[in-house]
């Protein structure tokens, strides 16, 4: 494991711009999905979050070019 990699700024590339946009744009869907058919409840709160989290660990993905 790269710890220097891991938590040094990756500026993004002009082809990853587009892959950030469209995880971006699929898990807002998603949420919105979650936010009409759950219940405000708790567990609908924690879904959402778990998209963010998935977002931000594909963003990861994508930034450290699969060095993980």
């Amino acid at each position: 494991m790269d710890i220097e990699r891991i938590f040094t700024y990756q500026p993004p590339t002009d082809d990853q711009t587009p892959k950030y946009n469209e995880l971006r744009e699929a898990a807002k869907a998603f949420a919105l999905t979650i936010e009409k058919c759950c219940p405000a409840c708790a567990d609908r709160s924690a879904a959402i979050r778990l998209v963010r989290e998935a977002v931000m660990t594909a963003n990861a993905a994508i930034a450290l070019d699969g060095h993980v």
